[in-house]
C-alpha cells in the first residue's frame, strides 16, 4: 500500500512536471531567441551561441514600441478603472437592492456571457465607424468599459455581506456610496483585486478588436504591433524583432504576478469556492 501511493505520488510529480516544461517551454524559447542574432534564429538551441542585446536597441529605434508601451499601458489602465467602478456599483446594486425587474437585468446581464466577441465586432465597427471613434483610443476603450463577468462576480460576493451590518450604517445616516465604498468594498477586496488582474491581463492582452479599430501604426497596442512585424517579414531579422517584442510585452505581466501573486491565489480561490 505505502509502495503505491509513492508510485501514484511519483507519477503525479512527473505527470506535473511534464506539464509545466510543455508551458514553460515556448516562453523559454522566445526569450532565448530574443538574444540571438537573425543569422541564429532558426538554430535549434535553447542556449543562445552569441548572447546579443542588439535586438532590443533595435526594436525601440526602428519602431514606434515606446508609443505601443504606452497605448496598451493607458488602454488597460483606463478599462481596469471602469470595470472594477462599474461592475462593483452594479454588483452592489443587484445584490442588495430590490426592484422591479432585477432578475431580468441580470440574466440579460449573463445572456450577454453567451455571445462570442467574434460576433459583436461588426456592431462595435459600424457603432465605432458612425460616432468616429475608428482609430482613435475611444474606439479601442468603449467595448471593454464594463464587464459581465464582472457584474457576476461583484455581485455573487456583494451578497455574502451581511445585510443587518448595512442596515446598521443606514441608521448612522450613512449614505450610500459611503456604505459601499466604506462597508462593503473592503469585505469583498479579494474579489475585487482579482477582478482589477484579470481586467489589466485581458485588456493588455486584446487583439482582435484593437487590430480592427486602429489604422494609424502610433495608435498600435502592443500586441497589434508585433503581429504588424509579420506582415513586414522579408528577412529573419522579422523574426528576432517579434520575438523581442513579445518578450518586452510580458515581462510588465511577470511582474505584475510577482507583486500580486497572493492576491491572485487567494482572489481565484474565493471565486471557485463561490
Amino acid at each position: 500500500m505505502l509502495r503505491r501511493g509513492r508510485a501514484m505520488r511519483l507519477g503525479s510529480y512527473a505527470l506535473l512536471s511534464a506539464g509545466t516544461l510543455a508551458m514553460v517551454f515556448p516562453f523559454l524559447w522566445m526569450v532565448a531567441t530574443s538574444l540571438k542574432t537573425p543569422q541564429d534564429v532558426f538554430t535549434l538551441s535553447l542556449v543562445p551561441d552569441r548572447v546579443t542585446l542588439a535586438n532590443y536597441a533595435e526594436l525601440f529605434a526602428t519602431t514606434p514600441f515606446t508609443d505601443w508601451v504606452y497605448n496598451s499601458f493607458a488602454i488597460a489602465v483606463i478599462m481596469t478603472a471602469s470595470v472594477c467602478l462599474f461592475d462593483t456599483v452594479a454588483g452592489y446594486v443587484l445584490a442588495k437592492f430590490t426592484f422591479a425587474g432585477k432578475r431580468l437585468i441580470f440574466i440579460a446581464i449573463l445572456s450577454t456571457l453567451m455571445v462570442p466577441t467574434e460576433m459583436l465586432i461588426i456592431p462595435w465597427y459600424l457603432l465605432s465607424a458612425k460616432l468616429g471613434w475608428v482609430d482613435t483610443y475611444v474606439g479601442v476603450l468603449f467595448p471593454g468599459l464594463v464587464s459581465a463577468f464582472g457584474i457576476f462576480l461583484m455581485k455573487q460576493f456583494m451578497e455574502s455581506v451581511p445585510s443587518d451590518l448595512l442596515d446598521a450604517a443606514r441608521i448612522d445616516g450613512m449614505n450610500e456610496w459611503g456604505i459601499m465604498l466604506r462597508i462593503a468594498v473592503p469585505l469583498v477586496s479579494p474579489a475585487l483585486a482579482t477582478l482589477a488582474i484579470l481586467s489589466f491581463l485581458g485588456s493588455w492582452n486584446a487583439f482582435i478588436w484593437p487590430l480592427i479599430v486602429t489604422q494609424t501604426e502610433t495608435h498600435f497596442t502592443i500586441p497589434v504591433g508585433v503581429a504588424f512585424f509579420s506582415s513586414e517579414l522579408k528577412d529573419t531579422s522579422g523574426w528576432v524583432l517579434i520575438m523581442t517584442g513579445a518578450t518586452v510585452s510580458v515581462l510588465p505581466l511577470i511582474l505584475l504576478f510577482v507583486i500580486f501573486q497572493k492576491q491572485i491565489v487567494r482572489g481565484i480561490a474565493l471565486t471557485g469556492l463561490k
